[in-house]
């Protein structure tokens, strides 16, 4: 059903301000003021007025927010509440998947002003994600410098910098003067999604370096571009990683980063907005890894209990059955355990330690790799390191396991505990340390070397090095 047919908004009195104006003007007590009232209860008792209200107190993300919150009825008829600025402002701050949901509901001439309205890049990072019936009517939709852009964009490869980048650059000869450059950024300008950071090209349009407006502006009108302009500038290739190339950015404290082909052209920036949202995806991707779940997109808000557990199952299912090595062990050694019952008191602690410490080094090690800290080159170090690091803690812990022994079963018992945590905490370290290098060097995503796998490995290694230290000091 199209969320056109619900009511619409009131006309609004035009203060003759555009929409980002009118944002910046919003103040912070007006937010708080509605902000113990919900939008999607506003809607609900067709409070038009009110909701009107609240949307013009909060900021294109609060309302992004908002929205992503809300079923797909309720997201639309809020969305069609904006004026066509502000609409547009709100539109590129939600997820695709969210973006998705406001466009299905839409008709044809909304559908059209809206996609014709978003960045390129916005576009394609919309459409990536899109059923093909979505990405066919938008594409259908635009006209043909925007169709144009946004194919180009869309034929680079999935997760590459090309697939994130502005193809709206406004470029510079390398044979201009500041005043000449100036005015091809007047006339140019109003078209390009940036224009702080301004790629200077030769005649074939390669790259040949940067220069900032603020240089542009500050400069004399007949100094040549070539006095200005930054030589051998940071660069991405279009087919790089874009978590590669935002990282880049992150290194070099760039707010756009040219991108350009295979024989040095300039085809596009990259901006620091689109550059924060890759890094963004790839850390909740890792995290969620990491905490044994697969990723997903969307508001957490928004998403129903049945499509949380699906993204969780899978890990938890596979998590299960390598547990049962857990059991396996246990039940090879069971002559061990009759012989000396006092050992199963102990097995909690011993294995909650080991895969504590594991995943501590799998979690440190996969945030090094992911912000260039340890290569794979680094693997023997890691091992040293993570060995190490593993042992003084074990000998920490020990001290406390053997007090708690003796309190409770004696000297020689807690003896075998006290040497247990030595060797499963150095052992856990090294393996939560390593691994994810290895999976790097396998081409796996370390994350999905997540903690959770790494407990698990050691929590059954753990009951081997238990049991036999055991079988050692206590002769049994």
């Amino acid at each position: 059903m199209s969320t056109d047919l619900f009511f619409a908004a009131p006309a609004r009195p035009d203060d003759g301000r555009p929409a980002t104006e009118t944002c910046a003007a919003e103040t912070a007590g007006a937010e708080q003021h509605s902000d113990h009232v919900s939008l999607r209860d506003l809607i609900d008792d067709r409070r038009v007025d009110a909701a009107l209200t609240w949307l013009d107190d909060h900021a294109p993300h609060r309302i992004a927010d908002e929205l992503a919150r809300m079923d797909a009825v309720h997201a639309g008829i809020a969305f069609r509440l904006l004026d066509k600025d502000r609409a547009l402002a709100v539109f590129e701050e939600l997820e695709p998947v969210d973006q998705q949901q406001i466009l299905s509901g839409m008709r044809d001439q909304s559908f059209r002003d809206l996609v014709e309205g978003m960045d390129p890049d916005d576009r394609a990072r919309m459409l990536r994600e899109a059923p093909a019936t979505v990405a066919k009517k938008v594409l259908a939709g635009l006209s043909p410098r925007e169709r144009r852009m946004t194919a180009a964009l869309l034929g680079y490869p999935e997760g590459s910098a090309g697939r994130y980048m502005t193809p709206e650059v406004v470029a510079l000869h390398r044979d201009l003067t500041v005043g000449q450059a100036l005015r091809v950024v007047r006339a140019k300008g109003a078209h390009a999604e940036t224009v702080y950071t301004l790629p200077v090209v030769d005649g074939g349009r390669r790259l040949t370096g940067v220069v900032e407006m603020r240089e542009l502006v500050l400069s004399d009108p007949e100094t040549m571009l070539t006095e200005l302009v930054v030589t051998a500038p940071v660069f991405a290739r279009a087919t790089d990683a874009a978590e590669k190339a935002a990282r880049l950015m992150r290194e070099t404290n760039l707010i756009n980063l040219p991108v350009v082909d295979s024989e040095d052209r300039l085809v596009g920036l990259l901006t620091i907005d689109d550059a924060v949202e890759v890094i963004e995806a790839a850390d909740s991707e890792d995290v969620a890894r990491q905490a044994g779940a697969s990723p997903w997109t969307g508001h957490y808000m928004a998403a129903g209990v049945f499509q949380l557990a699906r993204y969780r199952a899978m890990w938890l299912l596979l998590l299960l059955v390598a547990a049962t090595l857990t059991v396996t062990v246990t039940d090879a050694f069971e002559a061990t355990l009759a012989q000396a019952a006092h050992l199963a008191l102990f097995i909690p602690l011993l294995i909650g330690a080991g895969g504590n410490a594991g995943a501590q080094a799998a979690t440190s090690c996969v945030r090094a790799l992911a912000v260039g800290e340890v290569r794979v080159s680094d693997l023997l170090k890691v091992i040293w390191r993570e060995c190490r690091v593993g042992l003084v803690l074990g000998s920490m812990l020990a001290v406390v396991g053997m007090v708690i022994g003796a309190a409770f079963v004696g000297a020689q018992i807690a003896l075998v505990v006290g040497i247990t945590l030595v060797i499963i905490c150095g052992w856990a370290a090294t393996i939560g340390g390593t691994m994810p290098l290895l999976a790097k060097k396998l081409r796996i995503d370390p994350a999905v070397i997540s903690a959770p796998m790494v407990t698990t490995l050691v929590d059954a290694t753990g009951l081997i090095i238990y049991f036999t230290t055991a079988k050692l000091v206590l002769g049994i």
